[in-house]
């Protein structure tokens, strides 16, 4: 309401301060507000002067934007398979993928657990590649204290209403490069960071006063979210006897934007019967994205076809009481011991 009574809308005081209450949160890296994940995803890989003519190597089990980004910008995808127990993409299988042509490489931390930086950054500083950290799904999340978005060269994080918090829609681009940071603001501005003085072919990838407003409140309130988050994956994996969920190694702190369960024999049956009993559930991902119109690879991504149909989310958001968890758990457990799923 202060926002809509300020008459400012667009981007202004609000946005730089929701920007500086999110760098808090990344070891006061620089961060741009933009106006969608997507957005900071394209944002990013500009500033760091991606290019048509290079190959960004990516994981093909993730959410479309994560690839489509790269194709925006004129670089192509290069899909590489996942680690099975983790679903992140597999460090080994980016050594295979990597060409003369190969100028970055885009992890993404999927469902809110880190992808495996510490070996991706062995490999890329060997051959002197660029990390993006696809980080929409993952705020606050960290590997032994150092948190997503402060390994890679630049990092993007999303603000959409299905992820840990939101401004409504929005995005943010974080790096420690001031240069990046500032050919980050230029591209959200129309390549201008001064009214009218326009420098360089730029967007409208601008934030709103609004969605500004949205997102430091949620922010503060992100802490208690995770935690409680956290809290109800550990009641699940206690309580859930016939299924594995996706593994978190030693030292990594998983966010849980999803909890993601393994259903090795007709997961779609499960799905149903879990719905058919009101219990909420959905599979992130169904489909291969190099496998999608849009790129159509015939790369041969084995444990990526297997998660796409074996994964199934089941609900861990804040709001879950612990009678909605033993519900879930039991659901699960009848369901999935029964002839209906082996």
């Amino acid at each position: 309401m202060k926002v809509l009574k300020s008459g400012n809308l667009a981007q202004g005081r609000v946005v730089s301060e929701f920007e500086d209450s999110f760098s808090k949160h990344v070891q006061g890296r620089h961060c741009i507000a933009v106006n969608s994940g997507t957005s900071a995803l394209v944002t990013a890989l500009i500033a760091l002067g991606i290019k048509s003519g290079d190959e960004v190597i990516v994981p093909s089990f993730t959410f479309a934007a994560t690839a489509n980004s790269v194709a925006l910008v004129g670089a192509t995808p290069v899909f590489v398979d996942i680690n099975p127990l983790t679903y992140n993409i597999d460090p080994v299988e980016i050594e295979k993928a990597i060409t003369p042509r190969t100028r970055a490489i885009q992890v993404v931390h999927l469902f809110g657990l880190p992808a495996n930086m510490p070996e991706i950054l062995s490999i890329t500083k060997r051959h002197r590649l660029l990390v993006i950290e696809d980080a929409a799904q993952a705020h606050f999340a960290n590997i032994q204290g150092q948190p997503v978005g402060t390994f890679g060269d630049a990092a993007a994080f999303s603000f959409y209403p299905t992820k840990n918090m939101t401004s409504g829609e929005g995005g943010m681009v974080v790096t420690a490069d001031s240069e990046v940071a500032r050919q980050s603001r230029l591209l959200r501005n129309q390549g201008m960071e001064k009214r009218y003085a326009n420098e360089i072919h730029g967007y409208n990838f601008r934030m709103t006063e609004i969605h500004a407003a949205i997102g430091v409140q949620q922010l503060k309130k992100l802490v208690s979210w995770t935690q409680k988050r956290q809290e109800n994956a550990r009641s699940l994996d206690e309580q859930i006897e016939t299924l594995t969920r996706q593994i978190t190694p030693m030292g990594y702190e998983h966010v849980f934007h999803q909890y993601t369960l393994s259903v090795p024999h007709k997961r779609d049956d499960l799905s149903k019967a879990l719905t058919e009993s009101g219990i909420g559930n959905a599979v992130y991902y169904p489909t291969q994205v190099h496998k999608l119109p849009s790129f159509s690879s015939a790369v041969n991504l084995p444990n990526t076809a297997k998660a796409t149909e074996t994964v199934l989310s089941v609900p861990v958001h804040p709001r879950l009481s612990n009678s909605d968890i033993k519900r879930i758990s039991s659901a699960i457990n009848k369901l999935s011991s029964s002839k209906l799923s082996l």
